[in-house]
């Protein structure tokens, strides 16, 4: 990474490029190498009383002081295009957002405050794609307000790692004392190649709706009788479709649940899969893969041609599973919790 002009190591930036992409080269010092160069990259979300905060594409914050920073420029807004279809994050955060409907909704400005009786975090937060209309200091207190309302904690999803993401945003909510719980991916891959895997498709049947067998399997409603809000998510979105492979005889599945079974909205260019389980011990058997090429194709004839998903980041099994599939991470998102004492 060159900053260097003339052989000589320069900082190239300042407290005026705050909310700009760059990269530093700082100093640093353990009991094993000593003193030692180490490079951040990432959005410069604040400059103060001596200290740099530098948001990584992960979401993760570094704290960097003056005095250890050696060298730093402006870099381009993103890395250069990945693998896979061209996108930018707002477009499929709010692809998502339309896959993964709120049962009510209301308008902040450019924000969409989301709610559906606490069924995840994703359609019980706040989407914040542009400007409240109003300072962030108010806007936050109307989002608390708003779903104290609703008897749920406030949650804001906030996405970085590409061009136009909210690393400036989370900064505000780290000040306000709102706190990082939960940390995801959204993974992109073309369609058409996921479509060809050879997968042994027999047993996936699809259908528009959900019957109590799929709900059966899905691990966010098996234990418990699912709430009318869950299948509202769950059947909300452009063009729903649910797969479902049935157990066999052989097969030790729980009593009545499916081996596996997933979901996918087409909604325009794109798929959107989510849901996608199988029995724990039936693991390893393509039945997951499965499943995937059978919606794909099916999204395929309905005219998408591009594939997204999203998966924790401590979600080893599933991350390495896409991957083998062709998925690579376009951006990261995190739910950000208000202050406990907001929403009491």
């Amino acid at each position: 990474m060159d900053f260097t002009t003339g052989g000589r190591l320069e900082i190239r930036i300042d407290p005026s490029d705050v909310g700009k992409r760059v990269s530093v080269r700082l100093t640093v010092t353990d009991d094993d190498s000593g003193a030692r160069f180490t490079d951040v990259v990432g959005v410069l979300t604040s400059w103060t009383g001596g200290v740099l905060c530098v948001t990584r594409r992960t979401g993760a914050e570094v704290r960097i002081p003056e005095s250890s920073l050696v060298a730093g420029k402006v870099v381009p807004a993103a890395p250069a295009r990945r693998r896979g279809p061209a996108a930018t994050a707002a477009e499929l955060d709010r692809a998502a957002a339309r896959a993964w409907p709120p049962v009510v909704s209301e308008r902040l400005g450019e924000w969409e405050l989301r709610a559906a009786g606490g069924f995840t975090r994703r359609a019980n937060s706040v989407l914040p794609l542009g400007d409240p209309g109003m300072p962030v200091r108010d806007a936050l207190r109307r989002v608390t307000a708003w779903y104290a309302e609703r008897g749920l904690p406030a949650y804001i999803q906030v996405s970085t790692g590409a061009e136009g993401t909210q690393e400036l945003l989370a900064a505000e909510l780290a000040e306000h004392g709102w706190t990082r719980e939960v940390s995801a991916e959204i993974r992109i891959a073309a369609l058409a190649p996921l479509a060809d895997l050879d997968a042994d498709v027999s047993r996936v049947a699809l259908s528009r709706d959900i019957d109590d067998a799929w709900l059966a399997r899905y691990q966010r409603s098996a234990s418990v009788e699912p709430a009318p809000e869950v299948v509202r998510v769950l059947r909300g979105g452009p063009s729903v479709w649910f797969a479902t492979v049935t157990s066999t005889e052989e097969e030790a599945g729980s009593a009545g649940a499916p081996a596996a079974i997933g979901r996918c909205v087409v909604d325009g260019r794109w798929a959107g899969f989510t849901a996608v389980e199988t029995d724990p011990l039936l693991r390893r058997r393509g039945l997951a893969t499965a499943v995937m090429t059978a919606l794909a194709r099916k999204a395929l004839q309905e005219g998408a041609s591009a594939a997204y998903l999203q998966v924790e980041t401590d979600n080893d099994g599933a991350r390495a599973l896409y991957e083998g599939m062709g998925f690579t991470t376009h951006h990261s998102y995190h739910h950000w919790r208000a202050p406990h004492e907001n929403h009491r």
